[in-house]
């Protein structure tokens, strides 16, 4: 078989083979600006020899680019099938798709438009540098996030609530500082929702949800088992269930009708992981307020006002 023909025939196929999750099944390819954000979001997931692929590609988009499958799958010292398995992870029906996006990316970054990637912060970094680094992680962290985020699930997540009955949301460590963030949001806007970091009190909070409920589960890992259980339990007795997960492909997308997808950023020994994916959650959670905020305007305008005129006494100098 020549390189033509495997090319033709590893394009021919459809879906990702990575589960459920954005990017995958019938959806549309990623654009070409999405596929460093795509890469950098799941390569921790992947095997080994699918992160060289894929190291590959992010490294050096133009050299990819003019690659057919068997070259670049002797570049990365893996197999055709490993290029193919990559290409499909990432969201491309085949490699062909995967090539086109490569020519994209790299036209853009010719152009300029790439950001430059920083070092990582040393212990010794004067506090200049340390703000300057962690600036530039925070803004690609934010560009990943939203150039992942799937708008479709998105929306769904935000139809589901916007007409809930209530909202219970689950998260521990630093995701539930954000869990308990979007909780106080709905709140103000008059939605009943609550925010559990313990997990006997989640579950059994989740047991008394059903159909008409949402169960918002947010998890960096996507594998941590005290957020699993409440939105098993919540997904069980038939509540809509959500995930906000760095990991798409993980344990929690089990239970979730609607994935939205946070940027894994870089970790380093002074920057851990629950700062950065803090930053992405958070953006999710920005969107899905924003998004309900427009769909119950009529109502939650004026719960809005209420609250800020319920606080407004605190916000104001004391008089004698």
């Amino acid at each position: 078989m020549t390189n033509d023909l495997k090319d033709s025939f590893s394009g021919a196929g459809a879906g990702t083979g990575a589960g459920p999750g954005p990017g995958t099944g019938g959806d549309a390819p990623p654009a070409p600006a999405a596929l460093a954000a795509k890469v950098r979001t799941l390569a921790p997931s992947m095997t080994r020899s699918m992160q060289r692929v894929a190291e590959a590609v992010a490294g050096d988009p133009a050299g990819c680019a003019a690659l057919t499958v068997t070259g670049l799958a002797e570049l990365t010292g893996t197999s055709e099938a490993t290029v193919v398995r990559t290409a499909r992870l990432l969201g491309y029906p085949g490699y062909r798709d995967l090539r086109l996006a490569l020519a994209g990316l790299a036209a853009q970054q010719e152009s300029g438009r790439a950001p430059a990637v920083t070092a990582d912060i040393a212990v010794d970094d004067p506090i200049a540098d340390v703000v300057t680094k962690l600036a530039h992680d925070e803004q690609q962290t934010l560009a990943d996030t939203a150039a992942a985020l799937d708008t479709v699930q998105l929306g769904a997540a935000v139809a589901a609530l916007a007409g809930a009955r209530r909202v219970d949301i689950y998260g521990v460590g630093a995701s539930g500082l954000v869990a308990q963030d979007l909780a106080q949001k709905l709140l103000r806007i008059g939605l009943v929702a609550h925010a559990h970091s313990d997990p006997h009190l989640a579950v059994t909070n989740a047991v008394q949800l059903r159909s008409g409920d949402v169960a918002i589960a947010i998890s960096h890992s996507g594998s941590t088992g005290d957020i699993i259980e409440p939105l098993r339990v919540a997904f069980d007795h038939g509540a809509t269930t959500v995930a906000i997960t760095g990991r798409p492909d993980g344990p929690v997308s089990q239970y979730a009708d609607h994935i939205l997808t946070t940027s894994t950023a870089r970790e380093s020994e002074l920057r851990p992981a629950a700062m950065s994916s803090r930053t992405s959650q958070l953006l999710v959670v920005d969107c899905l307020f924003i998004g309900v905020m427009q769909r119950t305007y009529e109502s939650a305008a004026p719960a809005l006002a209420a609250s800020y005129e319920a606080l407004a006494h605190r916000h104001s100098p004391r008089t004698r």
